[in-house]
């Protein structure tokens, strides 16, 4: 686990520093204005041969390196999780002609989706983790779900066409998820 230290910074912020495996530093200023300057320096004082960087980045910015730094840890976890017996986790992508196209998300429990959980919802670049019921859902939009597979394809089914299966169209092809 890695060691990061927090510094108040009156009239400022706050800086969170840690240092790497090589010996480098790593920082962060949260200003109170809500942007951000990520920073690194080398441990050695003010030696000569010192490389140190600093980058301002607006919130978006910092938002968007914040979730291409922790996107390989979740893509990890993700696989790790889908490797338990019983549970499904599986993405499906909205077209123009689907029923969720333009509706909000909702909650799958209030839409007799009991037993599914909606992950996430990425929408271009970037991703939606654990999105409100309010969320509203576009074309080109990826919802990524989590279940037992047969509470997966009955989602996607819902998706497509607004309605709940019978147990029995659960296991057509139409209705299976995507590789499943």
């Amino acid at each position: 686990m890695v060691d990061v230290r927090r510094v108040k910074l009156p009239g400022v912020g706050v800086l969170h520093t840690f240092v790497t495996d090589d010996g480098g530093k790593v920082g962060v200023i949260a200003h109170r204005s809500g942007h951000s300057d990520l920073i690194t320096f080398s441990d050695d004082g003010d030696g000569a041969d010192v490389t140190k960087v600093s980058l301002r980045l607006n919130e978006d910015e910092a938002h968007t390196l914040a979730e291409l730094l922790g996107g390989t840890q979740i893509t990890e976890s993700l696989t790790a999780l889908d490797q338990i017996p019983g549970l499904s986790i599986d993405w499906f992508t909205v077209d123009y002609d689907d029923y969720i196209a333009g509706q909000q998300l909702g909650n799958p429990t209030d839409r007799g989706l009991v037993g599914l959980t909606d992950v996430a919802v990425v929408r271009g670049d970037s991703a939606s983790p654990a999105p409100a019921p309010d969320f509203k859902v576009f074309p080109g939009d990826t919802l990524v779900v989590a279940g037992s597979p047969d509470k997966v394809a009955k989602a996607f089914h819902f998706f497509r066409t607004g309605e709940l299966p019978a147990k029995a169209s659960v296991d057509s092809a139409d209705d299976a998820p995507p590789g499943g």
